[in-house]
């Protein structure tokens, strides 16, 4: 892309991994922005992201190393630690923790809702099955200490019976102990001084401290999100230490940044430390991507949807801030952790499709055929069809220029497999492609409706960003069934490493949370004092870092909720300091905000109130790409239409011959009237019939409807 350039005469990169390819982006001096794919390596995932780098390199026709000594910012995005506990591959861990509480961990939580989980099996206890525990009992210790919920100590550390419990669990060939004690977050000193009899005692293990991680209540959680960063922290330290080193070798003058599932990018050291905070991380970026864009063109409201291979998800940034989300499950594990609110479906390209012969129906996904074997068109020794083949045999992908013709793809491999299918449930080929397509598209449009009305949001407020591979495909159906009047398909060409971009374009950002519950009416001294040691802990941290004072920025919030109750809300205040007049706004802005989530008369003015966690997010801004908006032109230049193809249009109730474009070649104001197709290098724009596709001034692609 031509029309972006940097705030500084140094190259920017973003790299991000996913399941199949490594995304590299660069963005050059001048403002030119270079994308590149390497295959992800799961046995060794620096091997990938050096490769993406080279692959980056060399299409600058620059070496690598010229490359990485001319980067002002490199920015990471991980799926280490999340392959670690998805697949089960993380360390053998110990667990220190209060005597008598030793099974918290493995008594679990009880189902309040069904965030990750199948709902079958949450209604239908006999199908429920409890993970593998990360900590199994015979590696569980419980030590004499306790504190009370005020942080007084009733009972004093036992360094003895600690000593012992170390001992005894290197003995047994742990990699990782965590420790979490009772109200630690209130009274962190055990747990320290524990951290640090285990550095004396056996100072190659990892330890995570649950009052340094997560100091918040709720037993459970904090002492399962203690054990999971413990479980994938030797494998996530040492990857980024590696790959640390890695880059500096290569002669990368600066350190490099690790995105977090916060929203911002976080330090090696503390993603060393803390890759708890990396879980997810991928498609937050993609969030961040949106919401830096959404800024530029002055888009408040913006759906985010990322469709890659294996799933679909979305997020949501209302009045320019992503939502956040403050309870984290995966594999059945809940913890605490402040995150952007992404929620996903297995609904990828390479969803598999299912029939059903008693019922005559098509299932799509979740079940994903992933990058090997593939989609049967990807003549790799696929059998059952996925939404890639359907797509295929209708038409919108194109057998040679699918990944910019790096992919041949089978055709009538895939509409055997279709024929198959439509057989089951009395489809001829096309009709069942097409309803692949719809099933899966209306899929996509449910979990956004879920997304946004469950938070008292309506999409047709909104504007849709559409990226990854396959999302510009679908994006034309499933966004104007929900009522949204436009999708956005960021940076044309771009759109399939558009997480990559905006690992890019994060900024550094640390949270720190306290628990403290008080009750309304709200006092400022009470307030100020909550708030003002996160805010010194913050100030030191960033400083730390080498951001200065001057170049801190610092939003502080409140989860309040009506005393007594359960439903938190939380509460965005203004500045630092904090005088009666915005104290005053807390309740009326509670008030409002419940409401907008429950329901018009659901809160209750008169009931007391209170605070029950004090938040800071601390950040500093880095180097950003910037984009110019450039002039527009309706001329449609001739280098941007290619042959047309036959493609089926369910609108139109057959086939149709169908102009295909050049995305690449397209220029800003081209406006492209449906039926037709957009293709890029590395994705596809299907403009159904009602839709037109505009190239705005700043080289986005827009789908409307026509007017």
């Amino acid at each position: 892309m031509d029309n972006l350039e940097t705030q500084t005469g140094d190259f920017l990169i973003g790299v991000d991994i996913g399941g199949t390819f490594t995304d590299c982006v660069i963005i050059d001096p001048d403002g030119n922005v270079t994308t590149a794919k390497a295959p992800s390596t799961p046995d060794d995932f620096a091997l990938g992201m050096v490769d993406a780098l080279r692959a980056g390199a060399e299409a600058l026709e620059v070496s690598v190393e010229q490359l990485c000594k001319k980067t002002r910012l490199l920015t990471h995005g991980t799926t280490v630690g999340t392959n670690a506990v998805v697949q089960r591959r993380g360390a053998k861990v110990g667990l220190i923790t209060t005597k008598g509480h030793n099974d918290v961990i493995h008594i679990m939580r009880g189902s309040r809702g069904f965030t990750g989980r199948d709902l079958k099996k949450v209604v239908h206890f006999p199908e429920s099955k409890k993970p593998e525990p990360v900590v199994p009992k015979t590696l569980i210790r419980g030590v004499s200490e306790r504190v009370d919920c005020f942080g007084s100590v009733v009972v004093s550390l036992n360094e003895k019976e600690t000593a012992a419990a170390i001992d005894d669990l290197v003995g047994m060939g742990v990699e990782a102990i965590a420790v979490c004690f009772l109200w630690s977050f209130k009274y962190p000193e055990h747990e320290r001084r524990v951290a640090k009899m285990i550095e004396e005692q056996a100072p190659n293990i990892f330890v995570t401290i649950s009052s340094e991680l997560v100091p918040k209540w709720g037993e459970y959680e904090r002492t399962t999100a203690t054990a999971l960063n413990a479980y994938i922290g030797p494998l996530t330290s040492g990857y980024l230490g590696r790959l640390g080193r890695t880059v500096e070798k290569m002669g990368n003058p600066n350190p490099m940044q690790i995105t977090q599932c916060g929203g911002g990018t976080i330090s090696l050291k503390r993603g060393r430390t803390a890759p708890l905070l990396t879980l997810d991380s991928g498609p937050v970026s993609g969030v961040t991507g949106s919401r830096y864009l959404g800024d530029l063109m002055g888009i408040a409201n913006i759906i985010t949807t990322d469709m890659g291979g294996t799933s679909f998800d979305v997020g949501i940034i209302h009045e320019g801030y992503p939502a956040f989300s403050y309870v984290s499950n995966v594999n059945q594990y809940e913890y605490f952790l402040p995150k952007v609110d992404i929620q996903a479906i297995g609904n990828g390209g390479g969803s598999l499709v299912r029939a059903d012969e008693r019922t005559r129906t098509l299932h799509v996904g979740p079940e994903s055929a992933g990058a090997d074997p593939g989609p049967v068109c990807y003549g790799r020794g696929g059998l059952v069809p996925t939404v890639t083949d359907a797509a295929l045999v209708l038409g919108y992908i194109g057998t040679s220029s699918f990944a910019d013709g790096r992919v041949k793809l089978d055709k009538e491999a895939a509409k055997a497999a279709i024929k198959k299918i439509g057989k089951k449930v009395g489809l001829d080929m096309l009709d069942c492609a097409s309803g692949i397509v719809t099933i899966a598209e209306h899929q996509m449009a449910n979990l956004i409706r879920r997304m946004t009305i469950q938070k008292g949001l309506d999409p047709r407020d909104f504007v849709l960003f559409a990226f990854g591979g396959a999302g510009p495909m679908h994006a034309g159906v499933f966004a104007f069934e929900l009522g949204v009047e436009k999708v956005v398909i960021p940076q044309g060409r771009m759109a399939s490493t558009w997480c990559a971009f905006g690992a890019a374009s994060a900024d550094m950002l640390h949270i720190a949370e306290h628990v403290n519950i008080i009750t309304s009416p709200f006092s400022v001294e009470d307030i100020n004092a909550n708030f003002e040691f996160m805010l010194d802990e913050l100030r030191s941290q960033l400083a730390a870092e080498g951001t200065p004072s001057e170049s801190q920025i610092f939003h502080c919030s409140l989860d309040v909720r009506h005393k007594g109750q359960i439903n938190e809300v939380e509460v965005p205040l203004s500045g630092v300091e904090f005088s009666v007049s915005q104290v005053a706004k807390i309740d009326k802005e509670f008030h409002a905000l419940y409401q907008q989530i429950y329901g018009k008369g659901s809160s209750f003015p008169r009931a007391k109130l209170e605070v029950v966690t004090f938040r800071v997010r601390g950040s500093a801004a880095t180097p950003k790409p910037r984009l110019i908006s450039t002039e527009t032109t309706i001329e449609i230049p001739t280098s941007a239409q290619r042959d047309a193809r036959p493609i089926f249009w369910r609108e139109r109730g057959g086939v149709l011959q169908t102009t295909i474009f050049w995305g690449e070649n397209l220029a800003p104001g081209n406006q492209i009237n449906g039926p037709a197709v957009i293709e890029t290098s590395d994705t596809t724009v299907v403009v159904h019939p009602g839709l037109n596709a505009t190239i705005d001034a700043f080289g986005n692609i827009e789908l409307t409807m026509e007017t």
